[in-house]
């Protein structure tokens, strides 16, 4: 790789050349044929994507001039036009060598997320009358690293949104993963999206989860999210032979309510809490390991931090892995007593206890908070489990 990056910069660096040679007329000073080098070799149209990186649309701006087009000697207008042409396009092939061999960008996957309707004929004990799915996000809300976050409310149909890695890094795992939000709305970017493409990093195929919400009334015990992920899961292990996945490494990753969503599923899996619908719900929805971003509502702090009725764990809960921070408004008693409440049923557990970072980062960098460090020690985690192994 490193030789191919060199050979084919060498032959951008010829056709700079040809450009300054060839097409800047002779009578161009050499103040102006340097600024036209300078702007040549050091691209400055970089766009952010919407979730912090580049993305190779960013540089694909200009359409390409063909060879046979070019004259031999142009000057004026057409100069400035050829100039600009064959600039930008070989600053596409600088960022897309940068982007294959150094991984400078995040790397998207291979191909768009294909989403599915989990309840083709409408999700059970949906009355309706939620109102119509849209973004509450107001320029006064808080941001995150200095970026807004997408905040869905009104879900009346759930949906799995598939993120696949690219063919070369598929690993055959996949991961559900729930965004938080308190049950009132869903933060898809911050804990969606964006978590959904690190999994993708790693080679893990990622399900993004879009389960409803806000809370319906008399629903005080989340059972209707709970269906939500329990048809998720269920379907995904149904279909994984057909997406290439190995049934027996579909986890579930979740962030805040997300978190409580995870952990609720790995302790409610045995019964479904709807009628079964197709052969999708004849699959086992017990999550094979578990992955808790400063869960909350695992515990009742007022009744001497005893586990919340659904949390009802036994020696066949899932491995999981939490991560938290001491000055989280959330305590972090809720993962300290649950995690003691899995050891004492022997599951395997590894909790990490950051002493800041607070709430609500997903996956974005918080100052002087080495929190953010998370999804090494998660992808540590997954490695030491074995789960990240290719098929």
């Amino acid at each position: 790789m490193t030789r191919l990056f060199a050979v084919l910069l060498m032959k951008v660096a010829w056709c700079r050349l040809v450009v300054s040679r060839c097409i800047v007329p002779p009578r161009t000073s050499d103040k102006v044929a340097a600024d036209v080098s300078r702007r040549t070799l050091f691209p400055g149209n970089l766009a952010p994507t919407n979730v912090g990186g580049y993305a190779l649309s960013d540089f694909v701006n200009s359409p390409v001039v063909p060879p046979d087009r070019v004259p031999k000697c142009l000057d004026g207008r057409a100069s400035l036009g050829l100039i600009r042409g064959m600039t930008r396009t070989m600053n596409t092939v600088v960022a897309s060598l940068c982007l294959a061999t150094f991984g400078l960008v995040n790397i998207r996957a291979v191909e768009p997320p294909k989403v599915i309707e989990l309840w083709p004929a409408g999700a059970p004990g949906e009355k309706g009358g939620t109102g119509e799915e849209h973004d509450t996000t107001t320029p006064k809300d808080r941001t995150v690293a200095g970026r807004r976050v997408v905040r869905i409310t009104n879900v009346s149909k759930p949906t799995i949104s598939i993120y696949r890695p690219p063919a070369g890094k598929d690993n055959g795992a996949a991961m559900i993963v729930c965004p938080g939000g308190g049950y009132k709305i869903l933060a898809v970017d911050l804990e969606g999206a964006e978590v959904c493409e690190w999994l993708n990093s790693i080679g893990v195929t990622a399900v993004l989860l879009k389960y409803r919400v806000p809370k319906r009334e008399g629903d005080e015990e989340h059972k209707l999210p709970l269906q939500d992920a329990q048809r998720a899961l269920g379907m995904v292990r149904h279909r994984a032979k057909e997406w290439g996945l190995d049934p027996k490494r579909i986890g579930v990753l979740g962030f805040s309510a997300g978190g409580h969503l995870a952990a609720s599923l790995s302790n409610n899996y045995e019964t479904r809490g709807y009628p079964s619908v197709d052969e999708a719900d004849a699959a086992s929805c017990r999550p094979d390991f578990v992955l808790l971003l400063y869960p909350g509502s695992l515990v009742l702090p007022k009744e001497d931090y005893k586990l919340a009725p659904e949390m009802k764990i036994t020696e066949n809960t899932p491995p999981t892995f939490i991560a938290t921070a001491a000055d989280d408004p959330i305590p972090a008693e809720h993962s300290l007593y649950y995690t003691l409440a899995l050891r004492k049923s022997k599951v395997p557990v590894e909790l990490h206890t950051y002493a800041t970072g607070g709430h609500g980062y997903g996956l974005r960098p918080v100052k002087a908070a080495p929190i953010t460090s998370w999804p090494g020690r998660a992808e540590d985690w997954l490695n030491s489990r074995g789960l990240l192994k290719r098929n």
